[in-house]
């Protein structure tokens, strides 16, 4: 008895310091973000541990990064507008600045109650987009707060969801196919109306008597990533062990799982959308 109360007292504790753990690790989001836009419509909360965007008929609301960034692995916590969300969109990205941008893009397309949410992704480089892949979810991500990553590194972008890999968009710089690797990129976030074309191609309007709509952010994680400042990489030239996201590719299981996906959530794939492109498709396609 004595034996099972010792190890039961020591469980306590290890989930004691767990928890403080994580409490001490959590994202503040006054040290990693500054809101941008939306007039009080985005608010910082609990300790800095939550972040919150709103949209209403006046306006929506925004944040960005104080880092950029030029390669890493960042995760950030979301929970989407509940009940009725048609209309809006949660924009969730990365992107640099200027004509020839790049840009990493989730945008979560809102939808009536009860049916899905749809995920959008695209990928900028040197200011050429066009390349949608867009996917439904295997769960409700209004209910609770799920993960959302992006494995950007010199090989290919990895676009994850609770460490299941949805996409990737290798680096076919030798193909020709422009890479995004030069330019850093700050993290962005916004939410907005967008009732012209989210939701059925823009046949299904924004309810404003639900307004306001909000997101909830919590959990960022950008502690494997490389910070860009004054023309400087906080990464070494050379990878370590420490830093081996800077090589990581999928292993066996995440293939397995992005295959699962692709198969049973996307909905839609520019590489397979032969009407878009009666010419032929572009490069990455045919070389992925």
């Amino acid at each position: 008895m004595a034996s099972s109360s010792s190890s039961t007292t020591m469980l306590l504790l290890l989930a004691l310091f767990l928890a403080l753990f994580s409490l001490l690790a959590a994202a503040n989001f006054d040290q990693d973000f500054q809101i941008t836009w939306g007039d009080g419509r985005a608010k910082i909360l609990n300790n800095a541990n939550l972040l919150t965007l709103s949209l209403d008929k006046a306006s929506g609301s925004g944040f960005q990064s104080r880092n950029e960034y030029l390669f890493g692995m960042i995760d950030m916590q979301l929970k989407l507008v509940p009940g009725n969300s048609a209309g809006t969109v949660t924009a969730y990205y990365l992107s640099s600045k200027g004509s020839t941008w790049d840009e990493i893009d989730f945008e979560f397309l809102g939808n009536l109650s009860g049916d899905p949410y749809t995920i959008h992704t695209n990928v900028f480089s040197q200011g050429k987009g066009n390349r949608e892949q867009q996917f439904h979810l295997w769960f409700d991500p209004t209910a609770d707060f799920h993960t959302y990553s992006v494995l950007w590194n010199p090989r290919h972008i990895v676009f994850s969801v609770d460490n299941t890999p949805i996409r990737v968009f290798k680096n076919l710089e030798s193909f020709g196919v422009p890479f995004p690797k030069k330019q850093p990129m700050r993290i962005y976030s916004s939410l907005w109306n967008a009732d012209d074309w989210a939701t059925r191609g823009g046949l299904v309007k924004t309810d404003w008597s639900k307004a306001p709509f909000t997101a909830s952010y919590r959990n960022f994680n950008a502690k494997n990533a490389c910070v860009w400042s004054n023309g400087k990489s906080s990464c070494s030239s050379n990878p370590t062990s420490s830093s081996s996201w800077l090589s990581q590719e999928l292993d066996l299981t995440s293939q397995k799982r992005l295959r699962w996906v692709q198969k049973n959530y996307m909905i839609y794939n520019y590489c397979t959308d032969a009407k878009r492109f009666p010419q032929g498709f572009p490069l990455e396609c045919t070389r992925s």
